[in-house]
């Protein structure tokens, strides 16, 4: 087990390595100049000249990319001054020379062109937003999804299998964006009051006399529009899966032993037909961190996807490739935990 994780960690961190190559180059090539779009466009030229200075763009391409993996990486060269060690939190490991030394610290994702405010600091404020978003949305696709589609599977080819297979078309066939602009409207205005809620907002505001407080009413309509696809992927998985294991002949011979039929389904049918499930779960948490960005800006959600999405638009090189980053580790840190989750689940698979 210890070696097979060693190794997928190992494999991990190369795909982490090929993201950051790609995406550093692929924002670097842009027609764009960060110094100009943080100065604006009537800046002069040594007030341009000062900001590429300051963030290193005055360099060539590739001393750049060294520069940023060289922060990046949790084992860097750093300078043994009061400031560096201030800016990166460093622990030093060895010294190189003088002025140089090899030193341990957490990821340095740089400063923010526009606001100047460590990247990392500014996904943490809003990366809980976002967390939450989707662990609700996913909570709503599992609950309901992986009911509808034992359901289903167990009235095959009745009026209720037959709802639930439209319900599940419906739901891959809509956009996330078109769906969040109708629920939205139905929900947040036309029906605003019955349902209490509202169109737009965040899980914090501000309130004047209360300063900051928290408000899991603006996570419904976001969640809900979010969690539709993942469960209507849910719902056509269990569906097949448990249609396939409700046929295989441990199941005959529990109906005939006579055991009640809420014990056959869901302690025998259904553990057994949950690892497709499983791997669509994990696959769509991780996707709804990547997916949420139109879902926060339909309902104005402040988020990770909000923050990358006003990031692109002023060209914000550092937060955009942070958030990239942060949703691709999310990626990999929920591959590995499927495969440990599998044989927890299955006793069959084993992992070698």
């Amino acid at each position: 087990m210890l070696r097979y994780l060693f190794r997928k960690i190992g494999y991990s961190l190369a795909v982490m390595l090929g993201i950051v190559v790609v995406v550093f180059f692929l924002f670097n090539i842009l027609p764009v100049d960060p110094a100009r779009m943080t100065q604006g466009q009537r800046s002069d030229v040594q007030s341009l000249e000062a900001v590429r200075k300051e963030f290193g763009l005055d360099k060539p391409l590739p001393v750049q990319f060294a520069y940023y993996l060289n922060d990046l990486l949790p084992i860097g060269i750093h300078e043994r001054t009061a400031e560096a060690k201030e800016q990166y939190g460093y622990v030093q490991i060895l010294p190189i020379s003088k002025t140089h030394a090899l030193c341990l610290k957490w990821p340095y994702l740089r400063r923010s062109y526009q606001t100047h405010k460590e990247v990392a600091a500014l996904l943490l404020e809003v990366i809980p937003n976002t967390l939450a978003l989707a662990t609700v949305a996913m909570l709503i696709a599992i609950v309901i999804g992986v009911f509808l589609g034992v359901v289903s599977a167990v009235h095959q080819n009745t009026w209720i299998d037959r709802l639930a297979v439209s319900f599940s078309v419906l739901g891959v066939s809509t956009p996330s964006f078109f769906a969040g602009i109708v629920i939205a409207w139905l929900f947040g205005f036309v029906w605003s009051r019955y349902t209490g809620l509202s169109m737009t907002g965040s899980l914090y505001s501000y309130d004047p006399f209360k300063g900051e407080v928290m408000t899991w009413s603006n996570i419904i309509l976001p969640a809900v529009t979010l969690g539709l696809r993942p469960l209507a992927i849910i719902v056509q998985l269990t569906r097949s899966s448990m249609l396939e294991v409700l046929s295989q002949d441990y199941i005959r011979t529990a109906k005939a032993k006579g055991l009640d039929g809420n014990t056959i389904v869901y302690r025998h049918a259904l553990p057994n037909a949950l690892n497709p499930v499983i791997t669509a779960i994990a696959n769509w948490f991780a996707s709804l961190m990547a997916g949420s960005f139109f879902v926060e800006y339909v309902f104005g959600y402040n988020g990770l996807g909000k923050v990358t999405v006003d990031a692109l638009e002023m060209s914000d090189f550092p937060v955009i490739i942070g958030s990239i980053l942060f949703i691709a580790f999310i990626f990999v840190v929920i591959n590995i935990l499927v495969d440990i989750v599998y044989v927890w689940i299955d006793p069959r698979v084993k992992l070698n």
